[in-house]
């Protein structure tokens, strides 16, 4: 066999793999590094659910042309593992009158980058310099606050391969994918702070918070 017919093969082994079609598999190929995954991503408009929550597979976020954080970070680890790489996220967890934030994780020569589907300003893209997960994780906390400034950002979980849900035909599937974000609430997190550290934390400035309000897609 020769060097074409593997690559024919290999591709045709993926698409069986990952229920996706030609289509879609040419799209997330083309996404072979984590930069081209945000650029792609940041064209994606926000996913508001006006309709209700939702969960889309990569495939639906492909079809429908939007996502929110949780859909962004699963079409990045899907781009990710179709170029031989795996799929993994984490999940920040924030206080409960805020919002919780996943993104898709990466690393390159030994340090950890994010990949993230954000509609503000910040709590995005980190290139690969952090050292470890809590490190990455920590270069989110100073802007993670809520209107009122109150930083927010209390704990994180370690890498989740999204291998584990092949099974589900969670890259391709036509029903919302509930059961990895349900996962994601389940694994071991680990707090950031204890209470004593919680209790001094100052609010953002107010030049932080007008910023904080910034956004990159408006509802229609």
């Amino acid at each position: 066999m020769d060097l074409q017919d593997r690559l024919i093969k290999n591709f045709c082994l993926q698409k069986i793999m990952y229920g996706l079609n030609e289509k879609e598999v040419k799209i997330l190929k083309a996404l072979n590094t984590p930069r081209k995954i945000q650029d792609f991503l940041n064209k994606i408009p926000i996913n508001f659910e006006e309709k209700g929550d939702t969960c889309f597979s990569p495939r639906k976020v492909l079809r429908e042309n939007k996502a929110h954080c949780m859909e962004g970070a699963m079409l990045a680890a899907a781009a990710l593992k179709i170029n031989g790489e795996k799929p993994l996220v984490i999940d920040l967890t924030s206080t409960p009158e805020d919002f919780d934030h996943v993104v898709c994780v990466f690393n390159r020569d030994g340090r950890w980058g994010a990949i993230s589907k954000t509609n503000h300003a910040v709590l995005r893209y980190r290139e690969p310099v952090y050292k470890d997960i809590r490190e990455l994780v920590m270069s989110f906390f100073h802007e993670y606050f809520d209107d009122n400034g109150k930083k927010t950002l209390r704990s994180y979980s370690l890498p989740v391969d999204l291998s584990k849900f092949d099974y589900l035909n969670w890259m391709a599937s036509e029903e919302d994918v509930w059961q990895i974000p349900e996962y994601l609430a389940k694994v071991k997190h680990f707090p950031i702070m204890n209470r004593s550290q919680i209790a001094k934390l100052r609010k953002a400035d107010s030049s932080e918070i007008e910023a904080g309000k910034i956004t990159e897609w408006e509802k229609e």
